[in-house]
């Protein structure tokens, strides 16, 4: 049995479709205009929808639209009144109607085709729950390692993945944050959508806004045409945002209502736009400290607390650093899988404050160092706090070249404060968007990303 939606201002077409769909034991339901049709699906979902196409004000292209960006699942057949609507037939089938039929029509061939598409829906549906079945069981298979950590997330993401729940990943910077983000977008229903990525302490406060939410031309200088923003940009699929806590306050109270309201206005724009996105946040900063100083707001926080995660830091995990080890070096294209059981060994005492980004920059520095041969422990560069620290490291003033010596205060400051780029700001006596400026200035965007 399928669920039918008819829609045709011609009404006594719908009197007579209608009944024939329930005698043959379809739930059918019939529209007498575009809008009455929009109305009812934004309610419900149907299998299949057919739809006149010349109708006014609302017409069957908008029916169309509406079926294949809200209800991916539905199949959509339209109703021409004449053969020779060739347009109107060709712009349906772009937008993704499946099939057309013209008018005047035979009942029984109607319903033939309803229960044709019917079946297609339902076997699309079938092999979409068979390929989520199979993504949820893989779920976290990013996330690298059999350390009893590791194996504790990636349960937690295959718990979450399937739902719309909204996750706060939180975690020390380079322990592999927006790689939890994939690993959920990946083993969710929204895994055929786009995931996309932003930064929030990366991009200005001024321009933030904009960014999230997109705007209208002439909101501001230089804002020559409409631009949407990564809300919109995401529909169907998921939007991570990262360092969620460095969010200034007037986009704090956008982002509550949009997980409130699911509804954004693009600066300059008061028209509201529906959003169809699931929302994964991060965080590498105490947002319960953030709250007590009075930076972040306490009801987005219960809002983004809906289902924590904690992405564990290196030195709680070492047992993965071999996999790890060996993930990084085949994707340098390496033929040796792993290193000696020395340097290994050397790698489990590490603290790693830098985390997986740490291990992962070494492997590669040593990929370079070693070049055709094989890497081994002399290759194997550690930072300060390691059972042997770098041999090349110089104190800042060896040399009087400003350049590196910013990279070495960096590195180092980065180093002491665990990978916590605000904690690495205050050392170095700056702001945390002066530091990113800085790295970004410095080319050094790349080491510490999270």
């Amino acid at each position: 049995m399928a669920k039918v939606l008819y829609v045709d201002d011609e009404v006594r077409l719908v009197q007579l479709l209608v009944p024939a769909l329930t005698a043959r034991g379809h739930e059918a339901m019939g529209a007498h205009s575009g809008q009455e049709a929009l109305d009812l699906l934004a309610e419900q979902s149907f299998d299949v929808v057919l739809t006149d196409m010349r109708m006014e004000p609302v017409d069957g292209m908008a029916v169309v639209r509406e079926v294949v960006e809200g209800h991916p699942d539905s199949e959509v057949i339209v109703l021409t009144g004449h053969a020779t609507e060739v347009e109107d037939v060709v712009a349906a089938m772009q937008a993704g109607a499946c099939h057309y039929m013209t008018k005047p029509f035979a009942l029984d061939n109607v319903v033939d085709m309803v229960e044709k598409f019917a079946r297609v829906g339902e076997m699309a549906r079938e092999n979409r729950l068979l390929k989520q079945a199979v993504a949820v069981e893989n779920a976290g298979r990013e996330m690298v390692g059999e350390a009893e950590a590791t194996a504790r997330l990636r349960e937690m993401i295959a718990r979450v993945a399937p739902s719309e729940a909204t996750v706060l990943i939180r975690g020390e910077s380079g322990t592999g944050k927006e790689v939890c983000a994939r690993a959920i977008h990946n083993a969710s229903t929204r895994a055929a959508g786009p995931f996309v990525a932003i930064n929030c302490a990366a991009i200005a406060e001024t321009l933030l806004e904009s960014e999230l939410f997109g705007y209208r031309r002439g909101a501001f200088t230089g804002a020559d045409q409409d631009r949407e923003g990564v809300f919109e940009a995401a529909r169907g699929g998921t939007l991570f945002l990262d360092e969620i806590g460095e969010a200034p306050g007037p986009v704090q109270a956008k982002l509550l209502r949009v997980l409130e309201e699911r509804k954004i206005n693009r600066v300059g724009d008061p028209r509201e736009r529906q959003v169809d996105v699931r929302i994964l946040t991060a965080t590498n900063r105490s947002l319960e400290e953030e709250i007590a100083a009075g930076r972040f707001r306490e009801d987005l926080y219960f809002r983004l607390m809906v289902f924590p995660l904690e992405v564990p830091p290196l030195r709680d995990r070492t047992d993965d650093i071999a996999l790890l080890v060996e993930r990084f070096l085949a994707g340098l294209g390496r033929r040796q899988k792993e290193l000696p059981a020395g340097t290994l060994k050397r790698l489990r005492a590490h603290p790693w404050p830098g985390n997986v980004r740490e291990l992962r920059n070494i492997v590669e520095r040593a990929h370079i160092l070693a070049g055709p041969d094989r890497i081994s422990d002399e290759h194997i560069v550690l930072g300060p706090g390691s059972a042997r620290a770098d041999q090349d490291e110089r104190a800042p003033g060896a040399d009087l070249n400003l350049d590196n010596n910013a990279r070495l205060l960096i590195r180092t400051a980065m180093q002491r404060a665990g990978g916590n780029k605000s904690l690495a700001a205050d050392l170095l006596g700056i702001t945390r968007r002066t530091l990113y400026s800085r790295l970004k200035l410095l080319g050094m965007e790349e080491e510490f990303l999270d």
